[in-house]
């Protein structure tokens, strides 16, 4: 069980942050990257709009009654996209922020609590990143302190399997 590589995407859909962790996957180039990030925007865009049941959940949703006896529909759940993809070789968990900046965790297929290493990771960047007042937004991440931070998260979760 391992994490593998760190690919944090802006809401355009360009490549902010890299970081391979394990030696489970083919090492790729800047332009492979950058190609990953764009593909992977693209097919997340798509998949967030595709929602075969919207239709038949927007007759079953019940309205909320105000005092006034005006009813209000209820908000229904915001698309998500494509979350998980697993192969036999990896998994790749994708957290998408409310911003729009996509994380995407590529881990081993046994690795277990993806989601809580997700949110530390997530933490980590709000943290070291969002509070860096050097840090432009949709830019890419250069801070020391938040590479440091987490490989010694991912190296502690490395070396505990």
């Amino acid at each position: 069980m391992a994490i593998l590589a760190l690919i944090v995407i802006n809401k355009a859909g360009g490549l902010i942050y890299n970081r391979t962790f394990g030696d489970g996957l083919n090492q790729l180039n800047t332009n492979d990257y950058l190609v990953l990030a764009g593909t992977f925007h693209g097919v997340h865009a798509i998949t967030a709009r595709l929602n075969p049941l919207k239709g038949l959940m927007a007759q079953q949703q019940p309205a909320t009654v105000t005092a006034g006896g005006v009813p209000i529909p209820s908000r229904p759940e915001p698309p998500s996209g494509l979350e998980v993809l697993e192969s036999e070789n990896f998994r790749l968990q994708c957290f998408n922020t409310l911003t729009g900046t996509k994380f995407l965790l590529f881990t081993d297929t046994m690795q277990t609590n993806v989601d809580v290493v997700m949110r530390k990771v997530y933490d980590l960047y709000s943290d070291y990143v969002m509070k860096n007042p050097f840090y432009q937004l949709e830019m890419p991440i250069r801070c020391e302190t938040f590479d440091r931070k987490l490989n010694s998260y991912i190296r502690e979760i490395n070396s505990s399997r």
